[in-house]
């Protein structure tokens, strides 16, 4: 699982027009429709031909929970793609994206100052050129740790230099043990 690819999807979820399909028949033929046969369907999700088929015309209709959760995850991540550009597009161009996190934050300063992590619930709006980042960086595969050193380093910005109006020496901040991360467009 990843905390922040998932947080970013989940943001860009909230600007779909219309619903995914829930029930597993309706999944199907918007896979099959997707992916242009039961076949890549079948090798996409690890099942037989034959029962994607089944799902397509309704003679099955529960599948397992394993299953459930791969086909949904797969529609989910395939739907509206032409809303999910605009959405990234504009958050990345004007709008910006909104974290709200509770994790364990310190930061590098110099010799005399409190650098202690500890416990921090923020709640910031961060600049399109981090919203850029963000999803430039999850589109290219990067791991939840790129993605989150480059939130770490949109707070350190955006919150804790505040803008540069303050603690201009502070050279990097640490974002461990996120409890709590949730993003907005």
């Amino acid at each position: 699982m990843s905390m922040f690819g998932d947080g970013l999807d989940k943001a860009v979820q909230k600007a779909f027009t219309r619903p995914a399909p829930k029930s597993a028949g309706p999944q199907m033929r918007y896979m099959v429709k997707q992916l242009g046969g039961t076949k890549a369907v079948a090798d996409l999700l690890g099942m037989s031909q034959r029962q994607v088929e089944r799902y397509v015309t309704g003679k099955a209709k529960k599948p397992r929970a394993d299953l459930a959760a791969r086909l949904e995850r797969e529609v989910t991540k395939r739907w509206q793609p032409q809303i999910r550009a605009k959405a990234r597009a504009k958050a990345a161009s004007t709008g910006g994206i909104v974290i709200d996190v509770r994790a364990r934050m310190g930061y590098t300063a110099p010799v005399g100052s409190t650098d202690q992590d500890r416990i921090r619930h923020l709640t910031v709006g961060l600049p399109a050129r981090y919203a850029a980042r963000l999803f430039d960086a999850q589109e290219a595969g990067a791991s939840d740790d790129h993605l989150r050193e480059i939130a770490a380093d949109a707070l350190r910005e955006v919150y804790f230099q505040d803008g540069g109006r303050r603690a201009g020496s502070l050279d990097q901040v640490r974002m461990l043990d996120v409890e709590h991360l949730e993003f907005d467009l």
